[in-house]
């Protein structure tokens, strides 16, 4: 007998829980946010551009909630803007059930975070891995917690290059550099896990990816604007790996998940491969100490986790 296709109809009852959802005020962000929301939880819409979190939060709205929205300003390209966050969100909740590690650049000109990093790597990746670290203490004393990484199938073509990191000994690529930010969400997501399990940590922490999804992330690349409309899913439906990801009692620690279609390009969710490359326990535990250095936080597990 055929497996049911899994869709966000399938959702548990998430009345009660808090979940942040990063880059909630757009594409497949927007649609998760959407459907935690209609079914109970509190979203945190976490973005760094106020006009369209209160568009999206209003957006939102409109549909029949059992839950709310909230928005809090947080720009993952400013190590500073991610500090007075988590600071806030501890001030305003006593738990956290959900992080949803969304928001991202795609391809943009060659540029820089706040900080100094390489725009591309710097927010998907070094903005996400601090924004987990402020926040791994909540997410360890909420019963039930999870944390969800978004990448990407643009990952089979990245390669990491612990040595410049921030493109600044080699030319510049934005689709190698976008690459390489997407596999640095799964090795993260790789050795995050491993520090939960040895701390004997209940929290997962899993990954996922929206396939060929038209959405605004797109915005700086010419063809696949193009493209979108007559190959990209709908964000409706490129959020369901993310909810799955998120809220599936079916997820395993670790896991990866994306569209069962063809090439991972489009469908419903599924457990799914990424590369060798994304599963190198070596590159994980050197890209780990590598970001600690650079954002200058440190994961505070109960027992060490090292």
């Amino acid at each position: 007998m055929r497996k049911k296709l899994w869709t966000a109809e399938q959702m548990e009852d998430q009345t009660g829980r808090v979940a942040i959802v990063t880059g909630a005020n757009t594409g497949i962000g927007l649609e998760a946010a959407r459907e935690l929301a209609r079914m109970g939880a509190t979203v945190v819409i976490a973005s760094r551009n106020a006009t369209k979190a209160e568009a999206a939060a209003n957006d939102i709205q409109q549909d029949e909630l059992a839950g709310e929205v909230v928005i809090m300003l947080l720009d993952l390209a400013d190590l500073d803007s991610i500090g007075r966050f988590a600071e806030e969100f501890r001030g305003r909740f006593d738990r956290l059930d959900l992080l949803v590690n969304n928001a991202g650049v795609m391809m943009p000109p060659q540029s820089k975070t706040a900080d100094g990093f390489e725009l591309q790597f710097g927010t998907n990746h070094l903005g996400h891995f601090a924004l987990t670290g402020l926040l791994l203490e909540l997410l360890l004393n909420t019963e039930g917690s999870r944390i969800v990484n978004v990448a990407s199938t643009a990952h089979a073509y990245g390669s990491m290059d612990l040595d410049d990191p921030n493109w600044e000994r080699r030319p510049y690529k934005r689709m190698a550099s976008y690459a390489q930010s997407k596999l640095a969400n799964l090795l993260f997501t790789l050795e995050l896990q491993r520090r939960l399990e040895t701390a004997g940590a209940a929290t997962p922490v899993v990954s996922c990816h929206p396939g060929w999804t038209g959405t605004d992330l797109q915005r700086y690349s010419g063809i696949l604007r193009f493209l979108n409309p007559l190959f990209g899913m709908k964000p409706w439906k490129g959020a369901l790996p993310t909810l799955y990801a998120a809220t599936s009692a079916e997820v395993t620690a670790g896991g990866y998940y994306g569209p069962h279609g063809w090439q991972q390009m489009w469908g419903y969710p599924k457990a799914v491969e990424s590369t060798d490359a994304a599963k190198d326990a070596d590159t994980a535990r050197r890209l780990w100490n590598m970001s600690e250095e650079m954002t200058g936080v440190r994961f505070d597990l109960p027992r060490g986790g090292g």
